[in-house]
């Protein structure tokens, strides 16, 4: 079988063509700029038959955001999610760089079962080499009975890429979570409801526009059933984006990035994400099998975290980089996060107190679910997940003051910053 589905074709040099593109997966059947009412109906039952979920961390149902964006009274615009804040992901801009089309051709089938007007897609302001390219495929499909599309380049933050920060964007200029103060709740900038889908996302749904979704999440005598998009980071010796099929063994991925030394746990889903230890490497790859050892999926991330290393060292440094990625409107993001990033230094320097962990733990108790976005969440999950994980690592340092590895070399990913340890 041919692993490939998403960049099935791609030339490691550059972009697929329009031209090439079709060549590659074929025409793709759009109702054009008026709609069509029976095209929609079949198309959003081939979304259901796919079970396709949000590839940008939430795994959301897309044909169930997709019917509740479009039973909205209020007109709609659809936006592509290109921001790729998480510091540890590559993917989105892999596909971009080497697929563009396939993600547009998803934008446009939910742009019309939504009945949009247009197409945003939002790339950050500090990534011009996705964004030029973007551009040009843009350009690439001028003359198609298609919507309009363009790209807007909000400030490259991790808070930026949340939904009703983009709305934020939109409506004022500063990419600022807005508070939902329930789910579903329709997300509106410039009066017009939103569906934000990741890029990921809107490229399988090229692929099941196409095939089908049966055929999405079987597969057939060429291709495997539903593949995903992982990019893999960390104590590897050969880093990168690898399209996987959702099942294969987490213990198989990793082995394609060529790990070296032992392993000592795996971050999953992104900073925001979770640890999960070296028994989840022989479990498959899909939300069941991380959740049986409290992992997800999240972004696609996948961190290999070398044995040679402090994992508490790490996890303060990810807490620490999170606290100053927040937002700052609400008290979790200003003085939480903070707090919670300074007491895991502490334990990882030898400076923390009697019981530091269950001092953490009931700090993260306090903190969950206060704060105005999903921001503090994800830190809480991650800070967690390293509390359990690596609960042996704890104890030492809270006996013995330090592991004596704190100063070794980082495996993180993180944008340049001031050293911590």
């Amino acid at each position: 079988m041919n692993g490939y589905r998403l960049l099935e074709g791609v030339n490691p040099t550059s972009s697929l063509s329009l031209g090439e593109h079709i060549e590659v997966h074929g025409p793709l059947n759009l109702p054009g700029k008026r709609g069509n009412q029976a095209w929609a109906d079949a198309m959003l039952h081939e979304l259901e038959i796919s079970g396709l979920t949000g590839r940008g961390g939430g795994r959301f149902p897309t044909a169930t955001k997709v019917a509740y964006v479009a039973s909205q009274r209020r007109k709609g615009r659809m936006v592509v999610n290109l921001m790729e804040g998480e510091p540890a992901s590559q993917k989105d801009s892999v596909l971009a760089a080497f697929a563009p089309h396939l993600i547009l051709d998803g934008a446009q089938v939910l742009a019309a079962l939504i009945g949009a007007d247009r197409i945003v897609i939002c790339i950050a302001d500090d990534n011009d080499r996705i964004a030029q390219l973007m551009e040009r495929a843009i350009a690439d499909r001028r003359g198609l009975d298609e919507r309009p599309m363009e790209i807007e380049r909000p400030h490259g933050r991790y808070v930026a890429s949340e939904e009703t920060a983009l709305a934020h964007f939109f409506d004022e200029g500063a990419s600022l979570p807005r508070f939902r103060p329930s789910r579903p709740s329709p997300v509106i900038a410039k009066g017009r409801v939103l569906l934000v889908d990741n890029a990921e996302t809107c490229a399988n749904v090229g692929l099941i526009a196409r095939h089908g979704g049966q055929w999405w999440s079987s597969g057939d005598a060429t291709h495997s059933p539903e593949s995903t998009l992982v990019t893999i980071s960390g104590a590897v010796d050969a880093p990168g984006v690898f399209e996987v099929a959702l099942g294969t063994s987490l213990g198989d991925i990793v082995a394609l990035a060529r790990p070296r030394g032992g392993i000592a746990g795996i971050l999953l889903g992104g900073y925001g994400g979770t640890w999960v230890s070296p028994s989840a490497l022989d479990s498959p790859y899909s939300p069941s099998g991380m959740a049986a050892h409290g992992g997800n999926l999240g972004a696609g991330i996948v961190v290999v975290l070398g044995a040679d290393v402090c994992p508490i060292a790490e996890t303060a440094r990810i807490a620490r980089w999170m606290a100053n990625e927040s937002a700052g409107q609400c008290g979790p993001c200003l003085f939480g996060l903070p707090r919670m990033a300074g007491q895991i230094e502490a334990l990882a320097t030898g400076r923390h107190s009697a019981n530091a962990d269950r001092s953490l733990l009931d700090l993260t108790d306090i903190l969950e679910g206060r704060g105005a976005c999903a921001h503090p969440d994800g830190v809480i999950r991650m800070v967690r997940s390293a509390l359990h994980v690596f609960a042996d690592d704890v104890a030492t340092h809270q006996h013995q003051k330090t592991c004596g590895r704190v100063g070794a070399k980082t495996y993180l990913t993180l944008p340049p910053q001031e050293e911590l340890f």
